[in-house]
């Protein structure tokens, strides 16, 4: 197999939601009470829900694709100012067949990961409306005009746990059988942790109609940096592991012993450091299991794991060097585009580079099989094995413009003193949170 034979799943990118994104998915009289897209007076953009008086911070967070990576980290001021293909379901395409990406997962940007941004609204009458309008978008205009390419995922109004049944229910009648869940909901928004019995009714949907819970890294323990002056980048070295404590407490859901199809996705971990993880489960069972008192069903926390979780990575060569350790089902690829750590338009070659020297079945299992698998979601048969493949999108993506575009003195960057390096307290700044 060579580079150009690969078939390329992406099971964690994020989507910059457009202005008018609401136009079709609401009447008139509740677009008012939804939020919208505003410039201020210095070009930059946000989300404004005036009818709760709150704010996202700059829309553009970590919308870089495209950039000299000089520019990483201060993002982009205004939808302008990015990458097309960030906001246009069609441009992402091409910048997808640019890749070599066949199909792609994609979490929402300015509402959080999982939609946490619409679950403290005090009028939850309006917020199950605009989270069921934001879902309706992604799955009709986004995901639905391109059959093979995306896999639809919903958000919930998981303040509610009716509403969220409600909406689950509705969203797989439109197809949809993935949905963005917390990795922790207690941690991130003071809801019930994953043990508490109120969550029953939708591990049962979930394993009964085959959908997926994908727990995206920061919608559960923070991704801590040690002070104000650490350097971003031992930030951003930490970042893939920061989901570690959240998977240890989903591998302890009890639920998982009564349901087999409840499976959770592991989005942005990465996978060299599950081998370990695993070992000390294993361990911590037979060592502390006469005390500690947990049931596994009589299987090894490792065997509980690999039947029903799915990790992926950008880039890990060990983690790939040590996919028999990690188990061979449940690895899988992702882009993370538009965010600094994708590796597009390079995408196929950076993948190739981890797994070129694996078996052939195991490279087809970790590039897209196991994800089509864990997705029950099946491109191949709808468009043809012989449009799937890295060369056969590139062929189609011959005039799409993949060269480097600075912002060209529109610049939004907080330049800060160039003597010194980034510290994570100089980009938390840019949250809006100091």
């Amino acid at each position: 197999m060579q580079m150009n034979d690969l078939i390329i799943c992406s099971v964690d990118d994020h989507i910059i939601e457009p202005p008018s994104m609401f136009d079709q998915h609401l009447s008139a009289e509740h677009r008012k009470l939804a939020p919208q897209y505003v410039t201020d007076d210095t070009g930059h953009a946000f989300w404004f829900w005036e009818h709760e008086g709150k704010k996202t911070f700059n829309v553009g967070l970590n919308a870089v694709v495209g950039r000299p990576k000089e520019e990483y980290g201060m993002e982009p001021a205004n939808i302008d100012q990015m990458r097309k293909g960030t906001w246009d379901p069609k441009l992402h395409i091409d910048d997808m067949n640019a890749g070599g990406i066949l199909t792609s997962v994609c979490f929402p940007t300015y509402p959080g990961f999982a939609g946490q941004w619409f679950w403290d609204a005090k009028d939850k009458k309006n917020a199950e409306r605009i989270v069921a309008a934001y879902n309706d978008w992604h799955i009709d205009e986004w995901c639905g005009p391109y059959k093979g390419r995306y896999i639809p995922t919903a958000i919930l109004p998981l303040w509610d746990i009716e509403a969220s049944l409600r909406e689950i229910k509705r969203v797989i009648r439109k197809g949809c059988r993935s949905i963005s869940f917390p990795s922790n909901p207690h941690i991130l928004a003071g809801l019930k942790p994953i043990h508490d019995p109120v969550w029953e009714p939708i591990w049962a949907l979930c394993n009964d109609e085959h959908v997926i819970l994908n727990c995206h890294i920061g919608t559960g323990q923070p991704a801590a940096f040690a002070s104000d002056q650490s350097p971003i980048s031992a930030w951003i070295s930490s970042l893939p592991m920061a989901i570690g404590t959240d998977a240890a407490d989903l591998l302890h859901l009890s639920a998982l012993l009564r349901y087999p199809n409840l499976k959770i996705s592991l989005s942005e971990g990465g996978i060299g450091w599950i081998p370990y993880f695993l070992e000390r489960a294993d361990f911590v069972q037979r060592h502390h299991g006469a005390w500690v008192r947990n049931n596994w069903g009589g299987k090894l926390p490792s065997e509980v794991f690999r039947e029903h979780f799915l990790s992926c990575f950008i880039e890990d060569k060990f983690g790939c060097g040590v996919y028999d350790k990690v188990g061979e089902d449940i690895i899988a690829y992702e882009c993370d585009y538009p965010h600094s750590d994708c590796t597009w338009p390079v995408v196929a070659e950076e993948l190739w580079k981890n797994v070129k020297d694996l078996p052939e079945a195991v490279a087809n299992k970790i590039t897209h099989g196991n994800a089509f698998k864990f997705f029950n979601f099946d491109p191949i048969a709808i468009l043809g094995r012989e449009n799937c493949t890295v060369g056969a999108l590139r062929a189609q993506a011959k005039d799409v413009d993949t060269s480097e575009r600075s912002l060209e003195g529109k610049d939004a960057r907080v330049q800060g003193d160039l003597s010194r390096a980034v510290t994570a307290g100089d980009v938390w700044k840019t949250f809006g949170q100091r």
